[in-house]
């Protein structure tokens, strides 16, 4: 079977080691973001989404981007008005800067929600949202840990913190979405430890 090699304690310091390997010992690196097939392939869920309801908004958890630039994909290959909304935490906004300024932009990552915590843009997700994402917002991480205690409480379901953070975001929005039809894209069941004692502590 495979080897798996956990190495690094953020997604570029795990970025960087596994292109170290890859590089090594002449294997083929497959990016996390920059890679067409597989934002297709993420893109997928918002079909789903499209087969089940037309919706008004789609809040979708951002790291890399794969997962918000696949939604716009399937939203504008099917011609839909339904507008999407990037969601990512405060102590880790590289994606947001670097769709607001509309050029990759390296920043500080000190999000807990390991999911959300990168420290820099992706060139092919970032040509995607630039062009087509609707809105973008940040939510402070005591935001996304109280909505992942909400979500375990109510819905009893154990979402990680990422994609808690469409939640966290939503109630930030309530008086914009209010009335509408909205999908929350709770993405991973990936739930840390950590993670968890810092939603239950609220």
């Amino acid at each position: 079977g495979a080897q798996v090699i956990s190495n690094g304690n953020s997604y570029d310091e795990s970025k960087f080691n596994a292109q170290e390997i890859a590089e090594k010992n002449n294997y083929i690196y497959v990016d996390g973001a920059n890679e067409d097939k597989l934002i297709a392939g993420v893109a997928t869920y918002s079909l789903e989404i499209f087969d089940e309801i037309d919706p008004d908004f789609i809040i979708v958890p951002l790291g890399a981007g794969s997962g918000a630039s696949g939604a716009c994909i399937v939203r504008n290959g099917l011609n839909k008005k339904t507008k999407i909304i990037a969601v990512q935490s405060s102590a880790s906004p590289a994606g947001y800067l670097s769709w607001k300024e509309k050029q990759l932009t390296e920043s500080k990552s000190n999000s807990k929600c390991e999911g959300l915590a990168t420290g820099k843009g992706y060139e092919l997700p970032q040509s995607i949202l630039i062009d087509s994402l609707d809105d973008f917002v940040l939510s402070e991480e005591k935001e996304i840990f109280s909505a992942m205690k909400i979500f375990l409480l109510n819905t009893k379901s154990l979402v990680e913190s990422a994609g808690a953070s469409t939640l966290a975001a939503a109630i930030g929005l309530k008086k914009k979405i209010k009335g509408k039809k909205v999908v929350l894209v709770a993405s991973g069941g990936n739930a840390s430890v950590n993670n968890l004692i810092e939603a239950l502590k609220l």
